[in-house]
Formats: structure tokens, C-alpha cells, sequence
């Protein structure tokens, strides 16, 4: 859909839903129908100001009151209902619902179920078929939540966070900015205050959470910037290696861009990670020692020993 198409559709929507809430204030709105404040006032704006009979000013055909603490509409010229949706729309939007009520966070699942249900009935009544679905889990957990609580009011937030890198549980206070989904997993991205920038933390690993009074103040090019997922996103076009991990080298996890593949029960783990040169992956590799190995390629893995094996060879030759 082109930036205009899509303007249009939030301008026909922006109506009926001030009919439906006389007197709503202008940062609830802009919540509710996912836009910034700026891009609402913007919008009804332009809904007074453009939408005229020739000749004459605003307000002929739209008629609103906007100030900074509610927003109604006077005179609608008949758009009292929201656009209808076609049935392949309404299919579309089914099943977006329905993945959107599966990831922690995004939505409240049970607001998302009771979309469902009003879209399904009125398929049902206008004869269109209805793709069946499995019920949506509704359920939620106080943390998620509260998580998303805070990021709708912008508030500062306090999580006790899980960190399975270093297998300890740390306080942090954080002001959110945005949920973001990676690879089927919920995200908050956040400015924590003890690492002093922007993290990743996954909603499934925050063991607690706490709304707190102080308004959410990340630092504004933090606010302005887009989500970093390169931790994520591995060239396709590079080796990968796959390593075993003692507990004592976890802190690797941290500073390396690497996938956890599996736990052993002796408490190590195998992980993947992707390297531009054997070189490369060799030094980092023998820079921990005993404590990371390489399991696969073979062939990596004979140049790490080969090269252990000269430093050995060349440190007992200086001990002479």
C-alpha cells in the first residue's frame, strides 16, 4: 500500500472512532490506533483544514474540537462507521490476530481474542468462510504485562532479568522504547542504566517486573536509532563453527555473535557462531584454552591443534 493509500485509510478510520470516544484524550488516541501524537494531530488536522466545500474554510464537511486534553467530533458527514473489510481482508487480519496474540507482549491476547471472535461473526453472518484457527492462549504472565504496560505509558521500568550467558539473575532499571519480535521471540529493546546503552532484553528470561513513577527517558538518539539486530543476523555467506563452552568462558556469549545450540548435562554447552578466516576463529578460539573447543569443521578444529601445538613447540624452544 503507497504512503497515500495508507493515509487515506487512517484519515476514513480516525472518524468513528472519535464518535466512539467522545472526548478522548489525544495521547490515548495516538495510542490506541498505534500513531505518534505528532502523526495524530497531524491527521485530524488535515481531516478539519482540507476536508471543505469550495470556497469556504474548514469545518464544513468535518467538524472537530482538538486541544491538548480531548479530541471530539460535531459533524461526521455520514462516516459513522468504520471501512468494511472484504472477506480475503478480514482472513488476512484473522490471521495476523492470531499471531500477534501468540508473542508475549505485542498485544494484549485477550483484547487480540475478542477481535477475533467480532471478525469471525461477522464472516459468519455475510456467508464468507472463515479459516479455522486454534485457539489462542489468552493467558499472560504479570511480567509481560506489566511490561507492556510500560511501554504503552513510556514509564521507567524495574526487571529482575535472567541473563543465560552468565546463568545469573541481575536488577536492572531500564526505560523502555519499543517491543520488537526476532525470530518468533519478544523483545524489549530498552536503554538499561547499569550497562549505560540500548539491550535486548527477551521477555521470556524477565523473571520480574515493576512500573515505576518517572517517565521513560532513554537518550534521544537511542530513541531516534533503529533496532540492532546483527547479533541476529549471520552472513549466509560465511563459515560457521561449531564450539563447546565451558561455564568458565560463558562471558563469550556476550561479546560474540553466537546461536546456543544445546546444554550438556555436565553443565557446558555446544553453540554456533559464524567467522570471516580460519586465522581468526583459531586465535579467538585459543585464546581461552582448554575451556572452548571446536567440534566441527574438522578442519578448523585441526588448525586450532596444529596451532597449539607450534605455540607449545616455540615456547619450549625459548625456555632453552
Amino acid at each position: 500500500m503507497s504512503k497515500l493509500s495508507e493515509r487515506m485509510v487512517r484519515l476514513l478510520n480516525l472518524v468513528p472512532y472519535l464518535r466512539a470516544h467522545p472526548g478522548v484524550s489525544p495521547d490515548k488516541a495516538a495510542t490506541d490506533l498505534g500513531l505518534s501524537k505528532k502523526q495524530l494531530m497531524a491527521d485530524l488536522n488535515s481531516l478539519f483544514l482540507d476536508c471543505g466545500l469550495p470556497g469556504h474554510a474548514g469545518g464544513d464537511l468535518i467538524d472537530l474540537t482538538i486541544s491538548e486534553d480531548a479530541l471530539s467530533v460535531h459533524f461526521t458527514a455520514g462516516m459513522d462507521r468504520p471501512l468494511r473489510l472484504t472477506s480475503s481482508e478480514a482472513a488476512a487480519v484473522l490471521v495476523a490476530l492470531q499471531a500477534l496474540a501468540e508473542l508475549p507482549g505485542v498485544v494484549d491476547p485477550a483484547a487480540a481474542r475478542s477481535a477475533i471472535v467480532k471478525i469471525e461473526a461477522v464472516n459468519i453472518q455475510a456467508g464468507a468462510a472463515v479459516p479455522a484457527q486454534p485457539e489462542p492462549d489468552t493467558t499472560e504472565s504479570p511480567a509481560v504485562a506489566t511490561i507492556r504496560t510500560a511501554v504503552q505509558q513510556r514509564r521507567a521500568l524495574a526487571i529482575d532479568y535472567y541473563s543465560a550467558s552468565r546463568d545469573t539473575t541481575s536488577h536492572r532499571i531500564v526505560d523502555p522504547i519499543r517491543v520488537v519480535v526476532i525470530a518468533t521471540k519478544s523483545y524489549l529493546e530498552a536503554w538499561c542504566r547499569t550497562a549505560d546503552s540500548v539491550r535486548l532484553f527477551r521477555f521470556d528470561r524477565v523473571d520480574s517486573a515493576e512500573v515505576l513513577e518517572e517517565l521513560s527517558a532513554p537518550p534521544d538518539p537511542a530513541l531516534r536509532a533503529a533496532t540492532d539486530t546483527s547479533l541476529f543476523d549471520a552472513d549466509p555467506s560465511l563459515p560457521s563453527a561449531v564450539l563447546l563452552v565451558e561455564p568458565s568462558a560463558f562471558w563469550m556469549f556476550d561479546y560474540h555473535p553466537m546461536k546456543l545450540l544445546t546444554e550438556r548435562s555436565d553443565g557446558s554447552r555446544e553453540a554456533s557462531i559464524t567467522y570471516a578466516s580460519d586465522e581468526w576463529m583459531t586465535r579467538l578460539v585459543l585464546g581461552f584454552g582448554s575451556a572452548v573447543r571446536v567440534l566441527a569443521p574438522e578442519s578448523l578444529a585441526t588448525g586450532v591443534r596444529d596451532a597449539a601445538v607450534a605455540a607449545l613447540a616455540a615456547y619450549g624452544e625459548e625456555c632453552r
